[in-house]
């Protein structure tokens, strides 16, 4: 599902280079779970970014079923993420304003779906996390677990190919920790192929593979 081949990342703050991917290759296949972990700085975070088309790598190449993505124009990578990719962040990225179902649609409409069906969607998505009768609260009426729920429903509603997570528990107690991965355990159950960040050893056990970071390289593949 994803290539990834010689991949760098640096960044420039004034004259000074920081360079924080170093040359990583790795493949992820169709269908797994894998936890991305390492110490804080050890580049997890920005590699996930790279493999998720949030941000550009400085060189190397980055190839999502068969498509170079190197290739691809701006519009063209905006249209792919809208389309086959979905994203959970872990302060949830939810618009204020908006109520659950809202926000849950609102990627829908932005893809030209009528705007019944993506209602229709929107609330089988938030039945598919346990929130099917909190479709009208707002984000500010809801605890951090629900608001990180709405968040998985909102990446999940158009079946994406791909699902990534960045630190999904990092804000949550453990209790509504242990019910993200229990959802994320029942999406890789049905096939989803589920890329997370983490640093909590607790959770990254919990996916299928452990992939470990090290200043800016890959030190450890682990199956769990």
């Amino acid at each position: 599902m994803i290539e990834v081949k010689n991949l760098h990342k640096t960044f420039m703050n004034g004259q000074v280079e920081t360079s924080v991917l170093k040359g990583i290759d790795f493949k992820i296949e169709e269908g797994e779970f894998i936890a991305i972990m390492g110490r804080s700085g050890a580049g997890k975070s920005t590699f996930m970014y790279q493999i998720s088309l949030l941000d550009e790598p400085t060189r190397g190449e980055i190839i999502i079923d068969g498509i170079n993505t190197h290739t691809m124009t701006t519009e063209q990578k905006t249209s792919f993420r809208l389309a086959r990719l979905g994203y959970v962040f872990q302060d949830y990225a939810l618009i204020p304003e908006l109520t659950a179902l809202e926000n849950v649609a609102l990627p829908l409409l932005m893809q030209d779906i009528p705007h019944k069906k993506a209602m229709s969607i929107a609330q089988n998505a938030l039945k598919t996390v346990g929130l099917g009768t909190h479709t009208n609260q707002l984000p500010s009426q809801l605890s951090g677990g629900e608001q990180q729920r709405v968040s998985i429903s909102r990446a999940i509603s158009h079946n994406p190919d791909i699902l990534f997570a960045d630190e999904p528990t990092a804000n949550l107690d453990n209790e509504s920790s242990r019910t993200i991965m229990e959802i994320f355990k029942e999406l890789h159950k049905q096939g989803q192929t589920i890329i997370m960040v983490t640093h909590e050893e607790e959770f990254g056990k919990m996916a299928e593979k452990t992939v470990t970071l090290n200043d800016g390289r890959i030190v450890g593949v682990k199956k769990n």
